[in-house]
């Protein structure tokens, strides 16, 4: 397909007009006009419907437009690379992490390396635990960072640091006055938990069937930081990764210890096939120094 017909597509799609999109390319109209024409002749069927002076993108549209962005943001990643060999820039650094790690640990270890080095830069691309998994195979990233447990070959792993999970609530919650929250507490309790696919779901659901019992789920969510936001609005319980925890306080919210202790091992983890500059090296260290000091604090 022609690129230049991509291109206008993403745009519009994107901008939401012809007009919109024009200025994005710093085309003319009739110009873009005629490239989406063009791409609806290469497709073989229609993109777009015509509601007065509107065009409407079809349904098919918004299928192909999910393939077309991926596509054209690995071009762009291409030219960013090329770029970066051309000027000799070794301290890009692509970071494949999730948002409340982001909050937590990275923001810190990112700081430091830019005042240690000026010259660095960073990509950093946020991805729910889940879907790590099933982005590993697909992303370009020299520095990963997940929870156990994680396989896939085309990856190395190192150990970071370990969590505990915690209890989170609102204040007016009679559990909040517990120096420390149990199983036991929580069996007839209201829950926010994360849904069935998550590494933290799955060892709740553990605990409960050990203790032949069944959580009382009241609100359902893949998100921690969503479910830790939802507890401390009064909501129900939530039993949260520590480090999502502390990366959502929010006013009135409690954290309280629970037991019996969850731990959640955190890793490092770095392409197989690609070198390690001294840029990915460093920041693996500072985030590392990061984890270990948030860990000891909690």
């Amino acid at each position: 397909m022609n690129h230049k017909s991509l291109l206008a597509f993403r745009a519009f799609m994107e901008g939401g007009s012809v007009n919109d999109a024009a200025e994005r390319l710093h085309r003319t109209q009739p110009q873009v006009s005629r490239l989406l024409a063009s791409l609806e002749d290469e497709v073989g069927f229609s993109l777009f419907v015509r509601k007065g002076r509107r065009l409407n993108p079809t349904r098919e549209a918004r299928k192909l437009y999910s393939q077309v962005e991926r596509a054209l943001s690995s071009l762009d990643e291409v030219e960013n690379e090329a770029r970066r060999i051309k000027n000799h820039q070794r301290s890009h650094v692509r970071i494949l992490t999730a948002p409340h790690v982001t909050n937590v640990l990275v923001a810190e270890a990112i700081a430091t390396l830019t005042e240690e080095t000026p010259q660095f830069t960073a990509t950093i691309d946020s991805r729910t635990r889940i879907d790590i998994d099933i982005w590993l195979g697909r992303e370009q990233f020299d520095i990963g960072i997940s929870v156990l447990p994680l396989d896939d070959s085309s990856i190395d792993i190192e150990p970071m640091t370990s969590v505990n999970a915690v209890a989170v609530m609102h204040k007016d919650n009679p559990l909040a006055t517990h120096a420390e929250v149990t199983l036991e507490d929580l069996i007839d309790e209201p829950l926010v938990i994360n849904s069935p696919r998550t590494v933290m779901r799955q060892r709740i659901d553990a605990l409960f069937r050990k203790k032949g019992a069944s959580p009382n789920i009241r609100l359902e969510t893949p998100n921690g930081v969503i479910a830790c936001e939802l507890a401390a609005r009064g909501l129900g319980v939530s039993i949260a990764d520590g480090f999502v925890a502390r990366s959502s306080m929010r006013p009135d919210m409690v954290i309280r210890p629970f037991s019996p202790k969850l731990t959640l091992e955190y890793v490092l983890f770095f392409p197989r096939w690609r070198t390690r500059t001294q840029s990915v090296n460093r920041l693996a260290e500072l985030i590392t120094l990061s984890a270990q000091r948030v860990s000891d604090e909690s």
